[in-house]
């Protein structure tokens, strides 16, 4: 224990309490004599405080990842979420042919399980036009973003066989003069191959353009 005169002062020399007095000073010997219960007791108060105030960040860190990727849902899943968990099934890449053009389709599941993305890629064509696909309340929407520069929002329903998610245009922005995509279905076939249908509304009262395509999956 140390006992603090008027005339003595404490000062710290390598980590240990030391005596000052008359411009001179004297260190314990080791931490054996150096005595301080009272910072003791407070650090094992205190800590307990500290553990919890470390620890709460990473609880509310793994709770929000998991609170993302499992949405709190007290009833069965809306019609939307059946069709959006069916093209999850979708994921991994793909590849076909439509026109003689060989066309290959990588499908992703991303952001937490909360949304698709779908991408088409062809060595006859520049672009890469991709599909999002999310559920907002109880609806599956689809945000197409097209290479004529412009983004039809469609909304998806699962079909009575379960095997097909057929999309229809709700509304679009961007440039439409080009034309634009007004419907898309999905039909999964077996695990190794689906087809997609797709039609678009074509300027000058043109008829639809419609195309289908074969898909078999590379990975």
């Amino acid at each position: 224990m140390i006992l603090i005169r008027e005339d003595l002062s404490i000062g710290f020399s390598r980590g240990l309490p030391c005596r000052i007095l008359d411009h001179d000073f004297e260190c314990l010997a080791n931490e054996r004599e150096y005595h301080m219960p009272d910072t003791i007791n407070r650090v094992r108060t205190l800590l307990p405080a500290l553990l919890v105030c470390l620890l709460l960040p990473m609880g509310n860190a793994t709770f929000m990842s998991q609170t993302m990727s499992h949405p709190a849902n007290a009833g069965a899943p809306s019609d939307g979420q059946k069709a959006f968990e069916k093209l999850k099934t979708l994921a991994g890449t793909w590849q076909g042919n439509v026109m003689g053009m060989p066309v290959n389709v990588t499908v992703r599941v991303t952001s937490s399980g909360n949304a698709i993305l779908h991408e088409a890629t062809s060595t006859a064509r520049p672009d890469d036009p991709i599909t999002m696909f999310y559920v907002e309340g109880d609806r599956l929407l689809a945000t197409h973003y097209c290479d004529s520069g412009n983004r039809p929002r469609m909304e998806g329903k699962l079909s009575p066989d379960g095997k097909t998610v057929e999309f229809n245009l709700i509304d679009i922005a961007g440039n439409t003069q080009h034309g634009f995509m007004n419907h898309i279905a999905f039909t999964v076939v077996d695990d190794s191959h689906h087809t997609e249908a797709g039609s678009w509304t074509l300027p000058g009262n043109k008829p639809p353009f419609q195309v289908h395509i074969d898909y078999t999956r590379t990975r």
